[in-house]
């Protein structure tokens, strides 16, 4: 088997089930058609509950609106800033917990160019963040410390 036939013979569907990280397809009004197992496992909902249900499923309620108001502006113009990097925003599980995710944005496009939808590939970021936040935390305590040590030192030393 050739490559190309071999790439030709790929099914849509292993292939989205298979890979490990969340890949979410919504329309271009924000409705969800593709929910793989790796969405399952990030967000809690079930392929059944996420299917022909809105992106909101997942987004926090305080960043509804600018999730949105990005979101049309984007279908409109058929163009994304974060077509190559990584997105870092909260979210939201099923449970009602945050979550900290990253992903990339590709936007799918009909015969005429016109932008039908939007494909996430997703990535929980959790721990990382949460590690990350501590870590900045306990860099600001040390300097802090650091300053103080400075200024206690030279008091006195005149």
């Amino acid at each position: 088997m050739t490559n190309s036939s071999w790439r030709t013979s790929v099914d849509f569907e292993q292939l989205v089930e298979a890979i490990g990280d969340a890949i979410v397809v919504a329309d271009a009004s924000g409705v969800i058609n593709v929910w793989n197992p790796a969405a399952e496992r990030l967000f809690g909902f079930t392929q059944a509950e996420a299917l022909d249900n809105s992106l909101d499923l997942i987004i926090p309620g305080r960043l509804r609106e600018r999730h949105w108001a990005g979101y049309g502006k984007t279908m409109a113009s058929g163009e994304t800033r974060h077509a190559h990097d990584v997105l870092r925003v909260p979210a939201v599980h099923k449970d009602g917990r945050a979550l900290s995710i990253g992903f990339t944005v590709g936007l799918l496009y009909g015969p005429q160019r016109e932008v039908k939808g939007i494909v996430a590939v997703i990535r929980d970021e959790t721990t990382r963040y949460t590690e990350e936040r501590n870590l900045r935390k306990r860099l600001t305590e040390l300097e802090g410390q650091v300053a103080l040590d400075s200024f206690l030192g030279g008091v006195g030393r005149e």
